[in-house]
């Protein structure tokens, strides 16, 4: 696998310079995009975003100092070049008054253009990665626990990240795929490149094959320029397709195609685009199943199913529970601006007693929650939600005759369809604040009610 070294977009009306400057970076392996004006030039920053711009700044129509400033506006972490023949020092210093990275002139030194633009990438990264880490901290993406379970699982991600497998995460909503596929990445020979995150569930049918493989100007209403779909964007790095389940069998048959040759045409165009991205995926439903019931493709599953890492709910990993709560009470009292709080032993027993159907992601809510709405230094059982409720001593688990049911499929829906139930008479019916409360999609929670056959005449 070669180096993924970066997108960067030349933005000049001068063809020779254009010219000129592709051939040195394409030799050196750089992705090159061209602009003969600034119009074009920000129309190709909304759509093809570019680890960095190289920006002159004598053009006719919009000027580079214009062009500059719009940039800044679109993404102020991309890191722009101007580049002029004209240069003064009222000029370079207005620049980077306005953010420019850094300041060339004409005719473009190459040895320098080169200097620059890797530390501008880097920059770029540099960015994206504290952004990454940032947004993290907020959704818990740590691979948190002192459990056998997750001592298991973080060393086969140390095994499995430096290889080129495909992999496939399983397991039950909100018990952290992403925090795993994320953790495969950072352990991987692409970590430095980017890692593109698509959830299959939450883009309608009709428009996951533009957004998975880009599209072409006109391609259909509203394509007003062409646009990257997130497997280019993903080229050299890694690509996590989150409920791949969710993905229709059209759809199915573009993506085993780019994992068998690489390659794919945008929708609306003929150009073959070669990728070169490693693929994970993720799923909370029985793939095997669901290719019986030939709703997702055999040949597919096999290509996937290189690797299987199955992520265990956090109820089979309750001594895991007290070290989560305390790392996102950390969490939520630094980003609220609080004194740091602490947990009363009796909260953490009842922690570890709940059953949590919305696994590491209720639990994350719940800490928040209790963050955002209790004004004590010392959290006790009172700032609990209503809703962590446990009904057996300390140590015990309930019992199927408490629930009904004979089988442990038929026990698990009938306890599912009652917490849920409980849930949403505990919001009057309030769809959205349910789905909020339990940490899934709204339109997940539609689906799991009409599979549990939960109706408004359970109200109560």
């Amino acid at each position: 696998m070669g180096e993924a070294k970066g997108r960067i977009l030349i933005i000049d009306d001068d063809k020779s310079v254009r010219e000129t400057v592709r051939r040195i970076l394409e030799y050196e392996g750089y992705t090159v995009l061209e602009a003969a004006d600034g119009q074009e030039g920000l129309t190709q920053v909304s759509g093809e975003w570019p680890d960095a711009v190289l920006l002159d700044i004598k053009m006719a129509g919009l000027d580079g100092v214009e062009v500059l400033r719009r940039i800044k506006e679109i993404d102020g972490e991309i890191p722009v070049v101007m580049i002029s023949g004209h240069g003064t020092v009222a000029t370079a210093v207005e620049t980077t008054k306005l953010g420019a990275f850094d300041f060339l002139e004409k005719p473009p030194d190459r040895d320098k253009i080169l200097v620059v633009l890797r530390n501008a990438v880097a920059n770029r990264r540099l960015l994206s990665e504290k952004t990454s880490l940032e947004k993290s901290l907020t959704k818990g993406f740590k691979l948190l626990g002192k459990s056998a379970a997750i001592e298991h699982l973080t060393a086969t991600i140390s095994r499995v990240g430096p290889t080129e497998a495909k992999v496939l995460i399983t397991g039950e909503n909100g018990v952290g795929k992403g925090v795993v596929a994320r953790a495969i990445h950072r352990e991987s020979r692409r970590a430095e490149a980017r890692f593109i995150e698509v959830s299959c569930a939450a883009i309608p049918d009709d428009l996951i094959e533009s957004e998975l493989m880009g599209y072409e100007k006109g391609a259909f209403t509203g394509a007003v320029a062409r646009k990257p779909g997130r497997f280019e964007l993903a080229d050299g790095g890694t690509i996590f397709l989150d409920e791949i389940g969710d993905m229709s069998a059209r759809v199915q048959a573009k993506v085993l195609r780019v994992l068998e040759e690489g390659e794919f045409e945008r929708v609306g165009g003929t150009e073959t685009v070669r990728v070169d991205v490693r693929l994970i995926a993720a799923t909370n439903k029985d793939l095997k199943a669901m290719i019986k019931d030939g709703k997702f493709r055999e040949d597919l599953y096999y290509r996937l199913n290189v690797v299987v890492i199955d992520v265990p709910p956090l109820r089979a990993r309750r001594e895991d529970i007290p070290v989560l709560a305390t790392y996102f009470l950390g969490v939520y009292c630094e980003m609220y601006g609080l004194k740091p709080k602490s947990l009363d032993g009796a909260v953490v027993d009842r922690l570890k007693q709940y059953g949590w159907p919305g696994n590491v992601r209720e639990l994350r809510n719940i800490v928040e929650r209790m963050v955002i709405t209790s004004r004590a230094d010392l959290l006790g059982l009172e700032d609990l939600p209503p809703l962590v409720e446990v009904g057996t001593q300390p140590g015990s688990q309930p019992s199927a005759e408490l629930v009904g049911g004979e089988t442990y499929e038929e026990f698990r829906r009938i306890s599912e369809k009652s917490f849920i139930t409980k849930c949403l008479n505990a919001n009057k019916w309030n769809i959205s604040k349910t789905a909020q409360e339990l940490g899934m999609q709204r339109g997940n929670l539609y689906i799991k009610m009409k599979k549990l056959g939960i109706e408004p005449k359970d109200r109560t």
